[in-house]
């Protein structure tokens, strides 16, 4: 017979002033303290150096960020991060037509686009081992060596996300998305 352990999302009374500081300001920004920040905060570190990662400088702009997040959030499974980002990448002009493409790791609309979904989506399934023909695409499309390096970083952030949820399970705290 197997439990279920519930993983408890903590209050901000209930973690180190350090992280109190942190709730305030994710407060103050998004509205809210999104659930699965909020379960890291059980670690004294891991939100603030998460949350410094996260946010570092990238030559990536948002929608191409949500491009990434959402095609290896569908690969990886999490369901929480495909809620956030589907309506993250809402407030970034993506149609809800468009979001469920790039899950699905393509975006007919858009070559550039296209290109860095497939090369994310091969990313996140082959461990990094990408075909050569999805490199040449994506340099096709644009894209520099930069830009290859950071795709690298952006498919760890959202890894990161992804592992933590599936493991933890906390309540998804935005609207869910659709199942594909």
């Amino acid at each position: 017979m197997s439990t279920l352990t519930k993983f408890r999302v903590p209050t901000r009374e209930e973690v180190s002033p350090n992280n109190q500081a942190i709730f305030d300001k994710l407060n103050s920004g998004l509205g809210f303290v999104p659930n699965l920040y909020a379960a890291m905060a059980h670690s004294e570190n891991a939100l603030g150096n998460f949350l410094t990662f996260a946010n570092g400088a990238t030559s990536f702009s948002k929608k191409e960020k949500e491009v990434i997040d959402l095609a290896i959030s569908q690969v990886n499974d999490c369901r929480y991060c495909q809620s956030a980002h589907t309506a993250i990448a809402k407030m970034n002009g993506f149609s809800d037509e468009q979001i469920i493409e790039l899950r699905k790791g393509g975006a007919s609309w858009d070559a550039k686009y296209d290109a860095l979904a497939k090369i994310s989506k091969s990313l996140a399934e082959n461990r990094g081992r990408v075909n050569e023909d999805l490199k040449e695409a994506f340099y096709a499309a644009g894209y520099n060596d930069q830009n290859l390096v950071d795709l690298v970083i952006a498919a760890g952030v959202i890894g990161i996300t992804n592992t933590f949820h599936n493991l933890v399970g906390v309540e998804i705290d935005f609207p869910i998305a659709a199942e594909l």
